[in-house]
């Protein structure tokens, strides 16, 4: 997984929307750390190192550890709302992890071998169904990425998460089926080709 990121914050003193409006003013983020059998502690953290960890593309699966009055709490980024204008970042959950403790994220996933897989050599597409993987992982073993390996796999082939071998200390949190996660499918110009030009086989009469 990702090195765990450091994020200094302090205490909100104050609650309500006057006070998270001042907080934006000055640069802070207001955020809430919950979970872990405590009473949730409301804070704010500066906006622009918030922008940066947002920046590495990996903030919400990795560790963040919060500095916040002389302790480090271990915590897991569940969501950011952001301005629906200007993308500001307005407000950011942690949940805060024990040691031991599973949690539920979304982890990317890469495609590997590409030019070993027949379909695609012949021109088709790698069509990807689900970007990203929902698994339930130890809190300290969250995988960067899943790598799925297309190799030999042909048009009308399809990737299915049976098929996928997870990092130990990972499941799939959706256990009830089966689910694609991509196919190789035939280019649609040449699908659309094929289509209008049919002929009659030989010996075939046009009209049948």
């Amino acid at each position: 997984m990702s090195d765990a990121l450091t994020l200094p914050a302090e205490a909100r003193e104050r609650a309500g929307k006057g006070a998270s409006r001042e907080l934006r003013r000055e640069g802070r983020v207001p955020a809430v750390i919950y979970g872990g059998k405590e009473e949730p502690q409301t804070i704010h953290v500066e906006e622009k190192e918030l922008r940066r960890q947002l920046g590495t593309g990996h903030f919400m699966n990795s560790i963040v550890m919060i500095e916040l009055g002389g302790k480090t709490l271990r915590t897991l980024p569940k969501d950011v709302a952001f301005h629906p204008v200007n993308d500001r970042p307005l407000h950011v959950d942690f949940l805060r992890l024990a040691k031991d403790s599973k949690v539920e994220v979304l982890v990317p996933v890469v495609f590997a071998n590409e030019e070993a897989s027949p379909g695609l050599k012949k021109g088709g597409v790698l069509n990807v169904v689900r970007h990203e993987l929902d698994l339930i992982c130890e809190s300290d073993k969250i995988p960067d990425e899943i790598q799925i390996d297309v190799t030999g796999l042909d048009i009308g082939d399809s990737i299915h998460i049976h098929s996928v071998t997870l990092p130990a200390g990972s499941t799939s949190a959706i256990t009830d089926r089966d689910f694609t996660i991509a196919t190789i499918v035939a280019p649609s110009a040449l699908r659309s080709s094929e289509g209008d030009n049919e002929t009659p086989a030989e010996g075939e009469a046009s009209g049948e």
